[in-house]
Parts: structure tokens; C-alpha cells; sequence
């Protein structure tokens, strides 16, 4: 693949990432921007493969739906850092469907790795707090 067209699915993957992720509670992605064999790794989650890639984002809109009354993803960059890797920045903010309406916030980064022709076949999330401080969070009053 020569530069231009390497450098044009790169871009296409940061419009497609800037698009979907703000909605990402809502609305499913679409997955071509990845490989078969993507591999998945945050606090929580390890798998690979775009199957179970795929059903990630289905739990986390279903899970949303469910606790939540209101859930956001805000994203607030996404840029290539090198010439095989994405970073975005983001918060993952919402309200707990409990009567004391706890709320819930965390600070984050994905950092996506890039195959030779511009798909994305790692994609690892940092979080700023540990899983079991968000959880707590789920028992403060809002």
C-alpha cells in the first residue's frame, strides 16, 4: 500500500472514531475500520476478535440503557499520534436508575495500533481511577 492511500485509511479511521464514539452508548459502530483479529484490552475486558469486539459495545449500550438514566461518552480528541497509532481522549459521565441518583465519572484514553494498510488491530484502553473507584461511585449520593 503506498503512503497516500495508507495516509487516506488512517484518516478515514480518525473521521470514522470522531463520529461514532460520542454516540457509542446509543448507536452500534460499524466495524470496518478493523481487522478480524482486533485485540481488546481495558481494566476489565482481554479478548480478541472482531465478534466479541462487537459484543463489548453491545453490552455497554445494553448495561447503559439498563443502570443508567442518562450515560454519555465525550470525546475530546482524537488525533494520530505516530504513523501507526490513534489516540483519543475521552469521559465516560452518567446517572445511575438509583433513587439517589449516584453519579458517575471517569477520564480516559484509547490508544489504537494500526496494521500496514491503515485497520485498526489493537485497541487498548487506560482509564485515570481503578475499576473498583468507579464502582464505588455507583454508592454516593448524586
Amino acid at each position: 500500500m503506498d503512503e497516500r492511500a495508507y495516509q487516506s485509511q488512517v484518516d478515514l479511521a480518525i473521521e470514522t472514531l470522531k463520529n461514532e464514539l460520542p454516540g457509542l452508548f446509543e448507536t452500534d459502530l460499524s466495524y470496518d475500520i478493523y481487522t478480524k483479529d482486533i485485540f481488546f484490552q481495558d481494566p476489565v475486558n482481554t479478548f480478541k476478535g472482531k465478534l466479541n469486539y462487537r459484543i463489548i459495545f453491545w453490552t455497554l449500550r445494553f448495561h447503559g440503557k439498563l443502570f443508567f438514566t442518562e450515560l454519555y461518552f465525550d470525546l475530546h480528541d482524537v488525533k494520530q499520534v505516530a504513523k501507526d497509532t490513534i489516540l483519543a481522549n475521552w469521559t465516560v459521565r452518567g446517572t445511575l436508575r438509583v433513587p439517589w441518583k449516584a453519579r458517575i465519572l471517569f477520564n480516559g484514553y484509547s490508544t489504537y495500533k494500526l496494521t500496514p494498510e491503515g485497520l485498526i488491530y489493537e485497541h487498548i484502553d487506560t482509564w485515570d481511577r481503578r475499576p473498583g473507584e468507579i464502582l464505588r461511585q455507583f454508592f454516593r449520593k448524586g
